[in-house]
């Protein structure tokens, strides 16, 4: 049985922990407990609890709790989203909180200082890739910041292996491509085209305003 049928009747902590160790295989640093532990109050007791049920359910693996099954994997719908983030405005909290709506895990891919200035000729970067990261991370609703890869965007791909791919309204990349790229790949991913509320507002325009008096550049 495809358990995302069963999703409206999975316990939410349940779905968490899930999400939670899903992160944490991908981004091993912070342990599952950590990162819920992070978020709200959990006593050992509780998440021990909860373990043992989801590997009665199959969701984690018997021999590793720590890792999801085909079954746990499938239960939980992962959403990708790519940028340089390098002045976070209104445009990127609207587009972000409607990415994580289309699923359970938001995992955001900053673009690597080097792979920003390929894509945009002249473009002035004011925030080295880490701090951009820790920038992104900090946001509640991103469930899991990581860098981009040097050599591919689809090498990110691969290591998140999301359900689905959002594109914020002015970004270049062709959703055809992108679907090609995937399934050339063996990557099963729906790639969707997401609107902002306040399409007028662009981090070029507000480096051009606002750069020099703030960053002296």
């Amino acid at each position: 049985m495809n358990i995302r049928g069963l999703n409206g009747l999975m316990d939410p902590f349940e779905k968490a922990l899930l999400a939670s160790v899903y992160v944490s295989n991908i981004e091993p640093t912070i342990s599952s407990i950590d990162r819920l532990r992070s978020r709200m109050y959990l006593p050992m007791r509780i998440f021990n609890d909860r373990i043992r049920h989801l590997i009665s359910n199959g969701l984690l693996e018997k021999d590793n709790s720590l890792r999801l099954t085909f079954l746990g994997r499938d239960a939980i719908k992962v959403v990708l989203v790519g940028g340089v983030f390098d002045v976070i405005h209104p445009g990127h909290i609207h587009t972000l909180k409607a990415a994580k709506q289309h699923g359970d895990v938001l995992v955001v891919v900053v673009a690597r200082t080097s792979t920003a200035a390929k894509l945009k000729k002249g473009r002035k970067i004011y925030h080295d890739e880490d701090l951009r990261k820790e920038l992104v991370s900090s946001l509640a609703f991103v469930d899991l910041a990581i860098i981009g890869s040097q050599v591919s965007l689809y090498d990110s791909v691969e290591r998140v292996s999301p359900d689905i791919i959002a594109l914020g309204y002015d970004q270049i990349h062709s959703e055809k491509e992108i679907s090609q790229n995937c399934k050339d790949r063996n990557l099963s991913v729906r790639i969707i085209r997401l609107n902002t509320p306040v399409p007028g507002i662009k981090s070029s325009q507000i480096k051009d305003k606002m750069g020099n008096s703030i960053y002296g550049i």
